[in-house]
């Protein structure tokens, strides 16, 4: 292949990156549910990334014109774009949740591992290591059939409360707890075949709180193709925790990005805060393929609390990592912590996407 031919050939990937970029920038600022629109929303770190490539190299295969300079500018728009979105998940960000004031580690802290298990995965006991080096008080596993129910039977004597409901659908969703629950509820509240978990649950200190624990399906061709399943379940919890006015704690797998639309409206809705606004990304998929990693599994909680702890754990052999985090609930957190606020624009939006599925 001579030079001339090498040359065209790299026009070609640069003109198919730019192609790929530009679309995936625009189309998930239309909102519609329908997964070619929202599927942009996942990989923004990675568009930003090819952005800057053919920012780079588009000059340098062609002469300076005035197209080149029109697509240089609206690249240059879109990639600040991206990174306007994933900025907040950098330490260039203030944090969102304030670190823990408390010297020391007390009866009002709880400890929470999350995991999406992979349901052909099976490797437990990499995840069965963690749980023992970590001991969490609460564990929530998504994609749990038969096989990983009886494999955690194991832990059962060690977290008495538990709530599991393992499934072949690759939904099962088992939740653990070393903690006194008050209450134990399996809720269905958009889809018969998408459990969630709430529990009343009672810290060593004798305080209570409230958690859910949820794994909606993500808008992808394999599944629904649709986002308005996932966007209303997210949104129905939301408004449930924003009525309770009490410590709360929301986390799963949300097959949904932390810098989504979705998501922001999620935390204007609930009130809810992110520990990793300001401190890191925490991508918890892809575990298998480093260029493909993006945030899909959450914690968010309520201004009540304070952040000890919070990191990624090894993987298990599931496309997810695990991630693992400590809270500690606080007397003047709530003074201290604002609530993310919502305006009257953003409930209207989330009732439009609630009732799309009523």
């Amino acid at each position: 292949m001579d030079q001339s031919s090498i040359v065209f050939v790299f026009q070609l990937i640069i003109y198919a990156l730019l192609g790929i970029a530009f679309v995936f920038t625009i189309l998930p600022l239309f909102k519609v549910s329908f997964w070619i629109f929202r599927i942009g929303d996942f990989p923004r770190l990675q568009i930003a990334f090819v952005l800057l490539v053919v920012l780079i190299f588009l000059p340098l295969l062609h002469q300076i014109n005035y197209f080149i300079i029109t697509l240089e500018i609206v690249l240059t728009l879109c990639f600040a774009y991206q990174i306007s979105r994933i900025l907040p998940y950098t330490k260039f960000h203030s944090k969102q949740l304030q670190h823990s004031k408390e010297n020391s580690r007390n009866d009002a802290n709880i400890k929470i591992l999350i995991s999406n298990v992979l349901i052909e995965n099976r490797e437990s006991q990499k995840l069965l290591d963690h749980i023992e080096k970590e001991n969490p008080d609460v564990i929530l596993l998504a994609e749990v059939d038969d096989w990983w129910d009886d494999q955690m039977k194991e832990i059962k004597e060690d977290y008495p409360n538990f709530l599991c409901y393992p499934q072949d659908n690759a939904y099962g969703l088992n939740f653990y707890s070393k903690l006194e629950t008050a209450t134990l509820n399996q809720n269905f509240f958009v889809e018969d075949d998408i459990p969630s978990v709430e529990a009343e649950i009672i810290l060593r200190s004798g305080d209570r709180i409230t958690f859910y624990g949820l794994h909606p399906r993500p808008p992808v061709p394999s599944e629904h193709g649709e986002s308005k399943e996932r966007d209303a379940e997210i949104l129905l919890v939301g408004e449930k925790v924003k009525k309770n006015d009490e410590p709360t704690i929301v986390a799963g797998d949300l097959n949904d990005v932390a810098w989504s639309a979705t998501t922001a409206l999620f935390q204007k809705v609930s009130g809810l805060l992110d520990a990793r606004i300001g401190r890191g990304f925490y991508n918890s998929f892809h575990a298998k393929h480093r260029f493909l990693r993006m945030p899909l599994d959450h914690v968010f909680q309520s201004n009540h609390f304070r952040l000890v702890e919070l990191k990624r754990l090894e993987a298990i052999g599931s496309d997810h990592f695990p991630i693992f985090i400590e809270l500690s609930l606080e007397s003047d957190a709530e003074v201290e912590q604002d609530e993310v606020e919502k305006t009257d624009r953003d409930q209207k939006e989330a009732d439009e996407k609630i009732k799309k599925v009523e």
